[in-house]
């Protein structure tokens, strides 16, 4: 059966790879990306099968694939370095301010007829107060948790 990625490294490209592997900076990731390699490699002679390989570094047969993919398709340098976002994320929808507010309200007496505040009636209640216009359960749940806050 035909492979659809060869890897055949060179001398200077397993030397590098020796270098990150026993530096003591190189990240886990990284490390597992050059051990992948050096198993691949071909031109070493007869190469063990990729759930193997798999067992060996402690990945999944998949990070093999993609491994080797990305060092045939993008070269060396490009596959030992984690990619950066083309975009960056989403800025949070709530800030100093409101988040201020959420857990002021999260502190104070529950509503008549209540015990304590659940998350579903805070989220309404955000909203009724027109603190945020609109918001899911998931962000003020978060916006709790990131301060260490129960509401019990």
């Amino acid at each position: 059966m035909n492979k659809k990625y060869v890897v055949e490294l060179k001398d200077e490209e397993r030397e590098r790879l020796q270098q990150l592997l026993h530096a003591k900076e190189t990240s886990r990731g990284i490390r597992n990306r050059c051990l992948i390699l050096m198993l691949v490699d071909e031109s070493q002679g007869a190469i063990p099968k990729q759930m193997e390989i798999a067992q060996r570094v402690g990945v999944s047969d998949v990070t093999i694939h993609h491994t080797v993919k990305s060092y045939c398709t993008r070269g060396l340098e490009a596959t030992l370095q984690y990619r950066k976002r083309s975009e960056p994320g989403h800025p949070s929808v709530i800030t100093g301010e409101l988040e201020a507010r959420i857990i002021a309200l999260a502190c104070s007496e529950p509503p008549v007829g209540y015990a304590r505040w659940t998350i579903r009636l805070l989220t309404r209640r955000v909203i009724e107060l027109n603190i945020i216009e609109s918001v899911g359960r998931e962000t003020i749940r978060a916006t709790l948790k990131k301060r260490n806050l129960s509401l019990t």
